[in-house]
């Protein structure tokens, strides 16, 4: 009969270095959704009905914010993926209120001249229809051209949303995010065109 050899037993780690260990997982766990949230993607909580009934109060959106990536180098920003588009519905913060995230939809361009007659939108003298609109805004706004670096969004609840109708237009670096999905509640979800 072969005698059977005697394993090495692995030394036991002390509590101290097994806290250490949790600690540094923990840590790198934090990190890595830290850098997710921060530059990839994001769930955000829809508030309000400003863009009844594209999406509605209590959803849950996927918001992607490397399109809109930009790089801020010695004083300049240098675009990496490129600006949001006519339409897109993004995710965006206001002058003087912080990080509050606002949902709404850019429909005007550095640029473009943007008015709202008959409860129609007219970019640059072209009318709109809009079909993802349920409620057409019950007010007039006189033309008004956007500037280089900002953008104008609206609601798609035109008379019960706080945009840039009453604010003003917004700066590129406000819009943080694309509204891309509805993961929230299960039963609507959607892409969000």
């Amino acid at each position: 009969m072969e005698e059977q050899q005697a394993q090495p037993q692995k030394p036991k780690k002390s509590v101290g270095r097994e806290i250490f260990e949790w600690v540094i997982t923990v840590l790198a766990a934090l990190a890595i959704a830290l850098v997710i949230r921060t530059f990839l993607f994001e769930p955000v909580k829809v508030d309000g009905h400003s863009m009844d009934t594209t999406l509605a109060d209590g959803e849950i959106m996927l918001v992607t914010k490397t399109e809109y990536t930009s790089l801020n180098l010695f004083g300049n920003s240098y675009k990496i993926f490129g600006d949001p588009q006519r339409f897109d519905v993004v995710i965006c913060h206001y002058p003087d209120r912080g990080s509050t995230n606002f949902v709404k939809r850019v429909v005007g361009l550095p640029g473009d001249t943007v008015e709202i007659t008959g409860g129609y939108l007219y970019v640059n003298g072209v009318k709109y229809e809009e079909e993802y609109l349920t409620y057409r805004p019950n007010y007039t706004m006189a033309a008004y051209t956007v500037p280089e670096g900002y953008y104008f969004v609206l609601g798609d609840n035109r008379s019960n949303s706080n945009d840039s109708h009453i604010i003003g237009p917004i700066a590129r670096e406000m819009i943080v995010g694309h509204v891309r999905q509805v993961v929230y509640p299960f039963s609507d979800w959607r892409k969000v065109e």
